[in-house]
């Protein structure tokens, strides 16, 4: 997770940083690592707010949503 990120998932309506106690929920914060949807993934790729990718714990299917060429420019797994 950035903070990029994190206030560009909050202004389309999901909320990742706040905590919700009442579900166990801690909230995230830049450097947290945290399970994307692939759509919501490019969504924020194609506004500039991307953030860095596990690709190895990526699933295949992703490449519905985003290109193999995107995804490993912002692999933090690819050496």
């Amino acid at each position: 997770m950035t903070a990029a990120f994190l206030d560009f998932s909050k202004s389309r309506g999901n909320d990742l940083s706040t905590p919700v106690p009442a579900l166990g929920f801690l909230g995230l914060k830049p450097s947290d690592r945290w399970c994307l949807c692939a759509s919501r993934w490019q969504e924020a790729f194609e506004a500039g707010q991307a953030p860095r990718v596990v690709l190895r714990a990526t699933h295949e299917g992703a490449l519905t949503f985003c290109s193999l060429a995107d995804l490993k420019r912002f692999a933090v797994d690819l050496a």
